[in-house]
């Protein structure tokens, strides 16, 4: 295998690039079970703890990789595996309700890409129903689902917004994320009072007037 130089590793490693709107998995991402997982996990991190210079004999160490082996498959990262998707069961609109429906400050709990270091804030979502109704607790469950996972803030803000549009049957969606991500402020240029927002939106939301009535009510 040819060896590649470290300044083009530092270089690839410094361009944050989303290449796609879902996450990249190979073909092979489910053929190992959560077990397997973990015990592989639990193999590598305890093999960087060790080039860290950690004493894994120690009492306080030595159950920390499969701690956070174990915290990878069933917590933070779950959101890779379909089989932990919410149902996204939705109902008629019986009551014909044609207004904004707005559910804001949802808790957004994720890992950048990147780095793996937290990306934490808040998102808010809106539509406008058809046809079609969601409960409002899918809501928070299809964001937290997504966020579960090595994430690109607009990934995940795509994401939310075309599981919606095709879960509800309309076009009429608005996402907005605001988070702060420790990759800026706990390391590089350790800005801490900075933060991120991403917004997409389609259908009715692109009348500028209802847009900044969304994003008055958030």
């Amino acid at each position: 295998m040819q060896k590649i130089p470290e300044q083009l590793l530092d270089d690839l490693g410094d361009a944050h690039v989303m290449t796609s709107i879902e996450t990249p998995l190979r073909p092979d991402a489910f053929d190992k079970t959560d077990g397997e997982k973990i015990a592989t996990i639990a193999r590598h991190f305890a093999a960087i703890m060790e080039a860290l210079g950690l004493d894994l004999t120690d009492d306080s160490l030595k159950g920390t990789p499969r701690r956070v082996a174990k915290m990878y498959v069933k917590e933070l990262f779950r959101g890779l595996n379909p089989a932990n998707k919410p149902d996204l069961s939705v109902f008629d609109n019986k009551y014909g309700y044609g207004r904004m429906l707005v559910e804001k400050d949802i808790d957004v709990s994720s890992a950048c890409e990147h780095h793996f270091l937290p990306m934490i804030g808040r998102a808010h979502v809106g539509y406008i129903a058809d046809k079609q109704v969601i409960g409002l607790s899918k809501i928070n469950r299809i964001v937290e689902y997504y966020a579960r996972r090595p994430q690109v803030q607009e990934r995940l803000t795509l994401q939310v917004f075309n599981e919606l549009k095709q879960a509800l049957g309309t076009e009429s969606v608005i996402v907005v994320i605001n988070a702060e991500h420790l990759c800026v402020s706990a390391r590089g240029v350790r800005d801490r009072g900075s933060r991120t927002t991403t917004l997409e939106y389609g259908g009715a939301f692109s009348d500028k007037e209802l847009r900044e009535e969304f994003l008055r009510m958030t």
